[in-house]
């Protein structure tokens, strides 16, 4: 019970984790509920799918199929979450300015919400796939289905919990504030989705390491504890990074806020006057 508790704690972390900052970047957009539900929905199918035909992935492109389609999944993440940011710079000032007012949607928030939609289903398709893989190969290995079942839910609960407690914390931002820090948490999401991207590119032989450990700080933060695992996940954080993921982060954060800063100040408004 206990191995799988762990397991699926830190599984549901990382998805949550996203899932709650996808959240709070779509604060006052009409639909987010609805978009970020069905994401979860096509996550957890996908999920089930993808663990079925997990020998055909993995023994697929000459035995690193699993390492490129978490390389894929995550590439297509990053993609996504750069265009939020970027559509955010143009019109959070707006989105704001309404949420002050009546509350009401920025026109042609939906584009968004669609795109986060696959954000959301892409971190619990991958999330999700590897508990599922988990749980088969302790049911082959005689575990208890009971014991599996209770451990199980404690992790999803503990896992949710932790995700919740981010999202209510971000609620509690400044509206003033509060779209300019959850588009910067969005980039750094975004840019350490690329890095682990790369990483997962050098173990298919596909990318140069760019040498192997940059530096390793394991000793004082190791990838395998929870505050690890969640600035894994909220900063891209990596105890012994390769110079391609280091290379692969900065590139993802810099060319985010390039196009924010473009894109986003073409659009941006002077704010109302005081009465």
């Amino acid at each position: 019970m206990l191995a799988t508790a762990i397991l699926v704690f830190r599984e549901v972390l990382e998805a949550a984790l996203i899932i709650s900052i996808v959240c709070a970047a779509t604060r006052g957009l009409w639909g987010r509920g609805f978009w970020v539900s069905l994401g979860v929905g096509l996550g957890v199918a996908g999920a089930i799918l993808l663990a079925f035909g997990a020998d055909r992935v993995a023994s697929s492109m000459e035995g690193v199929g699993q390492e490129l389609l978490n390389a894929g999944v995550l590439i297509a993440a990053v993609l996504m979450l750069a265009w939020h940011a970027i559509w955010m710079a143009r019109h959070g000032r707006e989105l704001a300015h309404q949420m002050k007012s009546v509350g009401a949607a920025v026109v042609g928030g939906s584009k968004p919400l669609r795109a986060l939609m696959f954000v959301v289903a892409l971190a619990v398709l991958r999330e999700g796939s590897e508990v599922v893989l988990f749980l088969f190969g302790l049911g082959a290995g005689g575990s208890s289905s009971e014991a599996m079942l209770l451990g199980g839910v404690l992790g999803l609960l503990a896992g949710s919990a932790i995700g919740v407690g981010l999202y209510l914390g971000m609620l509690g931002i400044p509206i003033r504030h509060f779209f300019t820090v959850t588009n910067w948490m969005v980039l750094l999401l975004a840019a350490g989705l690329a890095s682990q991207a790369a990483h997962f590119l050098i173990q298919a032989d596909w990318l140069p390491a760019l040498g192997t450990r940059v530096w390793d700080s394991s000793w004082i933060l190791s990838n395998e504890s929870l505050p690890g695992q969640t600035l894994k996940t909220l900063l891209g954080y990596d105890a012994r990074p390769s110079g391609m993921q280091l290379l692969f982060y900065a590139s993802t954060a810099i060319l985010i806020l390039i196009g924010m800063k473009t894109w986003g100040r073409s659009h941006a408004s002077p704010a109302p006057a005081p009465h």
